[in-house]
């Protein structure tokens, strides 16, 4: 059942998203080769809870961190170690934060000094296909819409499109429905309603869509082993059109990228 959001609830749902949006702000400026995943976990809990949340990830199902960490090869659910990012390396951090008893939970694929030109058009057409899911995310369409627009967009370069794992409605449960598929047909799925929050989440391989899962319960792989790109962001639909309630502006700022991407679903301005 879709839990639609009082304006007041999407405020509180804004805050806690910007409180990730922060914290990978933060992380931007951290995620250099000879970094262990571990320390940013650990600095990731200290900038949540200073801003008065909790890590929405940590305990939840069991999961040991407070951060999904995902190098190369690894689509998502990956567990932070004291293995020292490498040059050339990619790593999806995803993180959750719970504020006034709403979840913020949104992701990032960082590059790890200088990337191949191949890694590095992976992460470009995955994070314009979220915009383009994004886009479908109004009134009168369905989930099928959102997920047609990213599986096309993605298939169209080459890539796969992850099956298995899905974006979500998001709330006061990390998962609420509907599920958000980055696949499917136009016309298709639930219907959007008015005050609905989701994550919308790609999920795109460089080769095969195909994934396993390791023995630890968590971490997913691309079967191939060939890099995965993820990113994610929250969005309410509000008066029949996407608000996003992240931002990836806190990292932008980090690394020195200027960008208008996110203007045109913001129905207010965005104050840092």
């Amino acid at each position: 059942m879709i839990i639609p959001k009082t304006s007041e609830e999407i405020e509180l749902m804004r805050e806690s998203a910007l409180i990730v949006s922060k914290t990978l702000g933060i992380l931007a400026k951290e995620v250099q080769p000879g970094v262990t995943t571990l320390y940013l976990d650990k600095l990731a809990e200290e900038c949540i809870r200073d801003h008065g949340a909790v890590p929405g990830f940590l305990g939840l199902y069991d999961f040991p961190n407070t951060l999904c960490m995902s190098p190369n090869a690894q689509v998502v659910h990956g567990i932070p170690n004291n293995t020292p990012l490498r040059e050339g390396d990619i790593i999806s951090i995803d993180c959750g934060a719970v504020k006034n008893e709403f979840y913020g939970d949104h992701a990032y694929t960082f590059e790890v000094g200088e990337v191949s030109s191949e890694i590095k058009k992976l992460l470009k057409v995955t994070k314009e296909s979220l915009y383009v899911g994004i886009r479908e995310f109004k009134a009168g369409n369905r989930t099928g819409d959102v997920g047609f627009a990213i599986q096309q967009y993605c298939e169209e370069h080459g890539y796969g499109v992850v099956r298995e794992l899905v974006g979500h409605g998001l709330g006061r449960k990390m998962h609420e429905d509907p599920e958000m598929p980055n696949y499917g047909r136009r016309g298709k799925g639930k219907k959007f309603v008015e005050g609905m929050t989701v994550a919308i989440e790609p999920m795109i391989n460089l080769g095969t869509r195909r994934i396993e899962q390791l023995q630890d319960g968590w971490t997913i792989l691309t079967l191939d082993r060939k890099p995965s790109a993820h990113f994610e962001h929250n969005v309410a639909l509000v008066n029949g059109k996407p608000e996003l309630l992240s931002t990836f502006a806190y990292i932008y700022e980090a690394l020195g990228i200027e960008s208008n991407e996110e203007d045109e679903f913001r129905q207010k301005a965005l104050v840092l």
